[in-house]
């Protein structure tokens, strides 16, 4: 009997019928004579409406407490998508991420998973039990709840395929797959049949908001296969994998994007050995993700320091850099929110010329100024202003020819 490990995220759960169209999906899973597993997200928007209830009580809210009141989304999704089954007259039970076994370290608000006992989902599961978990928690060895970030709970559910020896995880949302770009911005995008760990890891990372990241990142590591197909219908969708790619014949797979985009600049720093450690340092403690850093030539022995992060971690990082700058003798700190990024992501791109200066041009035609520039082997990025995403997309889109087969 095989073991089927599906995760909903929160457009599939987002209201009672939506849960009833899960559960229903779900028997029929059973019915094929497997065991499953369910993870879920909270309903719609639920998890924002929590975030801004606590900052309507507290003004700095506790990062233990905002795990804990967070957390509550998934358990409400999991517990009523467990009374639409039972019913329907069809045994199931659902497990917080505690009860699941999964553990993480202390990290509050982007806690990572160290360990996963699925000894009580086994259970259930002999118990011939449909299991739904609660997504994107999990607990520490103290017992405090955490959560593992925004979109944790494909991470939950790749962990969870693993640990189970699940043939694949299956990752069901409101699109049909794996698209060459976001089909809101650009209606010709194709949807990709299959896309590699790599490349898959590298768009999640620069703004595609199919999977998340560090789900990409375990399954890569594990070997396990992810479908990404919709929740609200029966068609194929996109199988992440190892090996070579099936888009063979242009060697940029898509276009990803993020709108989200802050540029930190710290003005006038001594140029001198250890000053970027202790910039960078503070940040990484904070858990704060530093994307790309351009330093300018020195004159005088003093330059300025430019970085990028993602727009939601501006206070946070402008409250532990200021006093950093202060004590480096640094002049100061400015930021800039208005920022997103657009990036061209290929596994082909290594081996072949002329990339850069295709997407370096199809930006100069629509007049769109680039900040910062960063690459990897398979990803090219640009930080433009976040109005111009959107023309930036489809500019691209266009010029690598991505909408033919």
């Amino acid at each position: 009997m095989a073991i089927i490990v599906q995760k909903y995220g929160g457009s599939s759960v987002a209201d009672a019928e939506k849960i009833q169209n899960v559960a229903d999906r779900l028997v029929r899973a059973k019915e094929q004579g497997n065991s499953v597993v369910a993870v879920v997200s909270a309903m719609g928007k639920t998890t924002d409406g929590l975030i801004e209830l606590a900052n309507q009580v507290s003004t700095r809210p506790n990062r233990r407490e905002m795990d804990s009141l967070l957390s509550t989304g998934e358990i409400v999704t999991a517990t009523l998508l467990t009374m639409a089954l039972r019913s329907a007259r069809h045994r199931a039970i659902s497990l917080t991420g505690a009860q699941a076994g999964i553990k993480t370290d202390a990290s509050f608000n982007r806690a990572r998973i160290t360990d996963i006992s699925p000894k009580r989902i086994n259970e259930e599961l002999e118990r011939g039990r449909i299991v739904i978990v609660a997504g994107f928690q999990g607990i520490t060895e103290a017992m405090d709840v955490t959560t593992l970030g925004r979109g944790g709970s494909d991470t939950t559910a790749v962990g969870l395929a693993i640990a189970l020896g699940a043939d694949r995880c299956e990752i069901y949302t409101d699109v049909e797959g794996v698209y060459t770009a976001d089909p809101r911005i650009v209606p010709e995008a194709r949807k990709l049949e299959g896309i590699d760990y790599e490349e898959m890891l590298e768009s999640a990372s620069v703004g595609a908001k199919v999977m998340h990241s560090r789900a990409v990142e375990l399954g890569w590591v594990y070997n396990m296969p992810i479908l990404v197909a919709s929740s609200f219908s029966d068609n194929a969708g996109t199988l992440i994998h190892g090996g070579a790619s099936m888009e063979i014949r242009n060697k940029v797979s898509g276009i990803a994007h993020d709108p989200n985009i802050a540029k930190i600049t710290v003005v006038g720093v001594p140029d001198q050995p250890g000053i970027a450690s202790s910039i960078f340092e503070p940040l990484a403690n904070a858990g704060v993700s530093v994307d790309s850093i351009v330093q300018n030539a020195s004159v005088n022995r003093i330059t300025d320091l430019t970085f990028t992060i993602a727009s939601n971690d501006v206070d946070n990082t402008m409250q532990i850099i200021k006093p950093v700058a202060e004590s480096i003798g640094a002049k100061e700190c400015v930021s800039d929110s208005t920022l997103g990024k657009v990036s061209v992501i290929g596994a082909g791109m290594q081996t072949g010329p002329g990339y850069a200066s295709r997407m370096f041009r199809a930006l100069s035609d629509e007049e769109i100024n680039v900040e910062l520039i960063s690459t990897s082997e398979i990803r090219i990025t640009c930080i433009i202003d976040e109005e111009k995403v959107p023309q930036a997309v489809r500019a691209l889109h266009k010029a690598f020819e991505l909408e033919a087969e």
